[in-house]
């Protein structure tokens, strides 16, 4: 048994037994070190008997008292620092004194009179060494026993491969304990696994309390997308933080250790299947071919780069107007590729430019455009509506002219759901884009020098500006959560699932397609708040539990704002090869209308004139109905009169 297996039981020991345990300890000094001062003194050992016990009596009756009165048996001697070296050296003085007196200034027969000085020295030594070795051997130990106590208790969801591993990984981790495994097998249930229990997973919220869990680690990386809900759906009751194991193939590859553990996936939150991609659709466009996409710094763009780097095209344009955005994803894409940067062509523009669009386009030649750029989050573009218009409208114009002039074959703009009968200006100048693609894609003669395809979808979790990252950091902050509405709903895709859609919808495209990509059931952004603080281990408050953990505050909706969002402005979408995306047929105004009325709607940003750009979005955008007066911050600051304000 090594010291540290045997620090164990010693400090298990009640306090009046290692009290008990120091006092003999030091008794057995006092007479240890009577003997060596004899050898020390006479160069030779010698039996303790006759006078000699005159000696070794006289240490122990005087050394123990002082010692008790002295304090030196209260000290928890694991926690022994300098103020016990200093107890120690008094009490042993005090001691020093009486017995030089005794043995060397009075003097005993057969007792050198030098034993009364080298024996209190030794004994002071001893002592002191005595207390020194206890604070190193328990107290490194007790150290290591509470650090250990401290550790985050934790269950493994599946007593599989991967549970297994899991818990072979996290044995001897400083981070977390394991307690025991949880499987819906009822044949393993109860049984003992590398001596862990396995739990029935209905008995959680009893083990919960019973075994002070705090933590529940899915290792179920085969299970299915419905089954997976279904088991956090089940957890979510315990109030237990959840944290899960990487991908099957992570696992396949050995890879399981604590590092692997994270937070739960958005897909695990967003509760639907995901459908494989058709390879043959996401590499037709871009498989060897020069592929340009704008806003590559952003969410959806940046995904695209890194869906598009995986179909090996032959030369990657990044193009973005944020050096920092840009900067990011050219250091992580380059991480990728290693050997074969050079495929990366990082660009700094503005879609707004058709000059520097037109030279870009003109040097590198394009094959494929995934036109991303856009100001997206409603109420910065409310506020700022002359600025989202000039980027979202005239970009993607000014994008798709030089587009066409350059022979790009295939353009794939990424639209929104909110443009479906917008309510604000983001929404609507997405709906004005779109209707920019189709009815330029209708001008041109066929064959047609350009397809252009629109896919419209709805919020992406995850992504700059969504209500998962938002909410995960208010979480972090101890709440509260803030809502706009209790009943907001919204259409959710996870990024690389929205990535993947779109890539395959461009290669589906016949020209001037608008494709709608299923989202599956909305969302409830309340249901997804509540789910997100109970899956952390935490509890809501609200008048059924007036003392859980997280409020969630509802603030207002904002400018522009809609309760729920739609994708289709017909109801007439035609099925396509792909399960998850369907052709909408959606009226547009000729090209030569639509050219002149953007004429007319630029002379009217270019003055600021806010009320007549209103007016004529509600003109060409079908069902733009604003749903608050204008909050544009330069407007309202100019009005004589500043009756209210937007926040």
């Amino acid at each position: 048994m090594t010291p540290l297996e045997l620090a164990a039981p010693m400090l298990a020991l009640p306090r009046a037994a290692k009290r008990i345990t120091a006092l003999l300890t030091d008794l057995g000094l006092c007479v240890f070190s009577v003997w060596l001062a004899y050898y020390l003194r006479l160069g030779e050992f010698v039996s303790l008997s006759g006078n000699a016990l005159w000696a070794v009596g006289g240490s122990v009756v005087l050394a123990l008292p002082i010692f008790v009165v002295s304090g030196l048996y209260r000290a928890i001697f694991r926690y022994s620092g300098w103020p016990a070296v200093v107890t120690v050296a008094r009490a042993v003085g005090i001691y020093g004194l009486l017995y030089a007196s005794i043995f060397t200034a009075i003097g005993i027969n057969d007792v050198p009179r030098t034993v009364g000085l080298i024996q209190p020295i030794l004994l002071l030594l001893f002592v002191g060494a005595s207390r020194v070795l206890v604070r190193v051997w328990l107290g490194d130990r007790y150290r290591s026993i509470i650090k250990q106590a401290a550790r985050p208790k934790v269950l493994i969801y599946g007593a599989g491969s991967a549970g297994r591993h899991l818990a072979s990984a996290l044995a001897n981790s400083p981070e977390m304990q394991v307690l025991g495994f949880l499987d819906d097998a009822p044949r393993l249930q109860n049984e003992v696994l590398n001596g862990l229990r396995i739990y029935n997973p209905a008995d959680l919220a009893a083990l919960v309390p019973a075994l002070n869990v705090s933590n529940v680690l899915l290792a179920v990386p085969s299970a299915s997308r419905k089954r997976r809900n279904e088991i956090l759906a089940h957890i979510r009751s315990a109030h237990v933080s959840v944290r899960t194991l990487p991908s099957l193939s992570d696992i396949a590859q050995g890879r399981v250790s604590v590092s692997d553990l994270r937070e739960l996936d958005i897909d695990d939150l967003l509760g639907r299947e995901p459908v494989s991609p058709d390879m043959g659709l996401l590499t037709k466009n871009i498989k060897g071919k020069v592929v340009l996409v704008t806003g590559a710094g952003g969410s959806i763009g940046g995904e695209l780069c890194r869906q598009i780097l995986e179909a090996a095209p032959s030369r990657l344009l990044l193009v973005e107007q944020s050096e920092f955005a840009l900067y990011a994803i050219q250091q992580e894409l380059e991480q990728k590729l290693q050997g074969t940067a050079h495929l990366l062509v990082p660009l700094l523009a503005s879609v707004q430019d058709l000059d520097r669009m037109m030279q870009i386009m003109s040097v590198w030649r394009p094959q494929t455009i995934y036109h991303a750029a856009a100001y997206k989050h409603v109420p910065l573009v409310e506020h700022n509506p002359a600025e989202g218009l000039r980027n979202n409208v005239f970009g993607t114009l000014h994008t798709a002219q030089a587009a066409v002039a350059c022979g790009v074959s295939d353009f794939v703009l990424i639209s929104t759901d909110k443009a479906v009968r917008p309510t604000n200006v983001m929404g609507a100048s997405k709906r004005l884009a779109e209707m920019v693609l189709q009815a330029l894609a209708a001008e041109q003669a066929s064959p047609s020098v350009t397809q252009f395809t629109m896919v419209r979808f709805g919020n992406v979790l995850g992504s700059s500006g969504s209500v998962v990252p938002k909410f995960r950091q208010q979480l972090r902050d101890g709440g509260p959560i803030t809502l706009t509405h209790p009943e907001i709903t919204r259409y959710f895709m996870t990024i690389p699932e929205a990535a993947q859609l779109v890539i395959q919808s461009g290669a589906l495209a016949r020209g001037g397609d608008v494709f709608v990509l299923d989202m599956g059931e909305p969302v409830r952004i309340m249901d997804l708040a509540k789910r997100m603080v109970e899956l952390s281990g935490l509890s809501v408050r609200d008048e059924v539990d007036s003392e859980g953990d997280i409020d969630i505050q509802i603030t207002g909706l904002r400018p522009g704002e809609k309760l729920f969002e739609e994708l289709l402005i017909g109801d007439n979408p035609e099925p396509t090869s792909h399960p998850r995306i369907m052709r909408a047929r959606e009226a547009f105004i000729p090209w030569d209308q639509i050219i002149a009325e953007l004429g007319k709607l630029d002379q009217s940003l270019k003055a600021n004139d806010i009320d007549q750009v209103r007016q004529q979005l509600q003109q060409l955008v079908s069902g733009y109905k604003p749903s608050d007066g204008i909050a544009d911050w330069v407007y309202l600051e100019q009005l004589p009169h500043k009756n209210e304000s937007w926040s």
